[in-house]
């Protein structure tokens, strides 16, 4: 069978794990935005170019004439990356901008929530003005979560008696939001808060067909037991069934529910989606709550269902593009995900690098997915965001999360970082379990 050649556009650890699978079966290009050592050495060319530059990414397409583009993260798919490819002729994995709104404008995901009846609602009002926001939530009374409407890059949210103290300083995040045109949309959510577990479910769409991924659970506070601000995700799990313990299938059933409601909604509204989606759900006493939707794969949960893969990607990304998806499949294996990060992040920017031995980490059975590092010599200098995952798939979670803490242990040096050790442990998983037991006991 012919080689495919794809372009794949980014430079996280997301975007590594795509540009891995992609290389084992076709030839990969990359437009990236730092140069990623990984994705580099994946690649069979590569170029450095702006995030916010879509003329430049069809230039380069233009350059190496792929035959699929992928795109990975989602500032370019909120620019409109897509609808400039397929005008130049270039099939692609990913949602044209109006699609993808229900990530980069997350009020009008709500709106078509409530508007089509979608399983998984949760209350939520959207204001342009500050002033309007904190009378709702005078109003309201009640813990609320505030929200900038735009993208945040997973950085954005703050809860009551989570993240912000009570109602007041709920209120003085909505000024600090339209302040500093945080997310870029001048808008705010005010949510009601949901106690729970969270969740992803993430699925490949061809503008019909869904077909799901495995479960995963991030970990999104920065340090151990759930402690600390939010980050893009300090890493995840999965399970070898595919679902989470603390779930039920009748939750389960009504997150896809969602998803596929999301999905008919915007074709009633003459939109097409086809390419990644993810749903981040929060579990509460009365079943699952949207939390939001995000118009690609989640960063690190791709790292956690890729190589889950039994399906060929390159095959899966074709069929998506030709419209044809069939369901795909994924091993019976958990996975594990930790990742490494600066000791200050995420709310300084702190120097630190890191060494990497790949043939102890491999001794491990554990994979490294390389994000915001670049080369410096024999060493790695971190940029102040989510360094590298380091990752490993096993049909026991135990030795899987054993693989991933020994390999990080025995097989990372360097100076200035931290990870939490408490990912995929059966301790945490446990608290989970018992935390979501008494939720539910509250019915």
């Amino acid at each position: 069978m012919e080689k495919l050649k794809f372009l794949v556009i980014g430079s996280g650890g997301r975007e590594y794990i795509i540009v891995k699978a992609l290389s084992e079966t076709s030839d990969v290009y990359a437009y990236m935005f730092h140069e990623n050592p990984g994705i580099k050495k994946l690649s069979k060319d590569y170029v450095i170019g702006k995030s916010s530059s879509i003329e430049s990414m069809v230039e380069y397409a233009k350059k190496v004439d792929p035959d699929i583009v992928v795109i990975g993260p989602e500032n370019p798919l909120a620019a409109g990356v897509v609808d400039a490819l397929e005008e130049s002729g270039f099939p692609t994995v990913g949602p044209k901008r109006d699609a993808a709104k229900i990530e980069w404008d997350k009020s009008y995901a709500r709106d078509l929530m409530r508007k089509y009846n979608i399983p998984g609602s949760k209350l939520s009002m959207s204001f342009d003005n500050p002033e309007d926001a904190k009378r709702f939530i005078d109003d309201y009374g009640k813990p609320v979560v505030v929200k900038p409407a735009g993208l945040t890059g997973g950085k954005g949210v703050r809860v009551v008696g989570v993240t912000l103290k009570d109602n007041e300083e709920a209120k003085k995040y909505v000024d600090e939001i339209f302040e500093k045109n945080i997310g870029g949309l001048k808008r705010v959510l005010i949510e009601e808060r949901t106690d729970g577990e969270e969740f992803t479910l993430q699925a490949f769409v061809d503008g019909t067909h869904m077909s799901f991924m495995p479960l995963v659970q991030d970990h999104p506070h920065a340090f151990e037991d759930d402690q600390g601000p939010e980050t893009g995700g300090m890493g995840s799990y999965s399970m070898p069934d595919h679902k989470l313990p603390f779930l039920t299938d009748r939750d389960l059933e009504i997150a896809k529910k969602c998803m596929g409601g999301i999905i008919k909604a915007l074709k009633k509204e003459g939109v097409e989606y086809k390419g990644i989606l993810y749903g981040q759900f929060m579990v509460d006493a009365t079943g699952p709550k949207l939390i939001e939707f995000n118009s690609r794969f989640g960063d690190p949960e791709a790292i956690n269902v890729i190589p889950l893969l039994h399906d060929d990607l390159s095959r899966v990304f074709e069929q998506i593009v030709d419209r044809t998806l069939s369901t795909v499949v994924f091993r019976n294996e958990s996975s594990v995900v930790k990742y490494i990060v600066p000791k200050g992040y995420p709310i300084e920017k702190t120097p630190g690098w890191l060494r990497v031995a790949e043939d102890i980490i491999k001794e491990f059975n554990a994979g490294i997915a390389y994000a915001s590092v670049i080369e410096k010599g024999s060493k790695l200098e971190m940029l102040g965001s989510r360094a590298l995952a380091i990752y490993s798939t096993h049909p026991d979670i135990i030795k899987a999360e054993s693989s991933v803490e020994n390999a990080i242990i025995y097989g990372v040096t360097g100076e200035g970082f931290r990870w939490r050790k408490d990912i995929g442990k059966l301790e945490t998983i446990r608290k989970r379990i018992e935390r979501m037991a008494k939720i539910r006991e509250k019915i």
